[in-house]
């Protein structure tokens, strides 16, 4: 049976269960150490204005990362160009499940993320709120996918036993 973990950032276990990978840009990556199969991550974050990153989970250690990992997306929905998009607004589980609601704070606040994942359910929650919800291999998962622009890639992270959690960081260049 899977263990759940919790790992807070800043307390002294993280050192062990977090690696970094830099980007050149003076941005990169945090990269869980271990495999997590069931896991609850949460997570506080802010961006600067018009800022875009995201929450890389479940995933395979490849490039790019964004066609081999389900994405927790972290936006400013009021500035970010991709803000158009319903489904790659903050919370969202990235081109595939826009959020429910705007629960998102002012851009100089810290918001709360959680990203409950048990089995093939997964919940996005963004400051208390329920933001999505989707079931790995479920039709509607399934739908989804062929409807977006992961159609076309080898999705390994259609599985839940390949689980690594990568965030990636704002990336100051272009």
């Amino acid at each position: 049976m899977a263990q759940r973990r919790r790992v807070r950032t800043g307390s002294a276990l993280a050192g062990r269960r977090w690696r970094t990978r830099a980007d050149g840009c003076g941005g990169g990556d945090i990269i869980s150490v271990a495999a997590y199969d069931d896991f609850e991550l949460e997570f506080e974050w802010r961006l600067p204005a018009g800022g875009n990153s995201g929450v890389f989970y479940r995933a395979v250690d490849a490039s790019p990362v964004w066609a081999r990992a389900v994405e927790y997306q972290l936006l400013d929905d009021r500035e970010a160009e991709d803000r158009i998009v319903p489904s790659h607004r903050a919370g969202a589980v990235y081109d595939l499940v826009a959020p429910s609601q705007d629960a998102l704070r002012p851009i100089d606040a810290y918001n709360h993320a959680r990203i409950v994942a048990c089995g093939p359910h997964v919940e996005h929650w963004l400051n208390g709120v329920r933001v999505a919800t989707y079931d790995l291999g479920s039709d509607d998962w399934k739908r989804r996918v062929a409807g977006s622009k992961f159609a076309f890639f080898e999705c390994a992270w259609m599985s839940t036993t390949i689980m690594f959690i990568i965030i990636s960081a704002v990336k100051t260049c272009r």
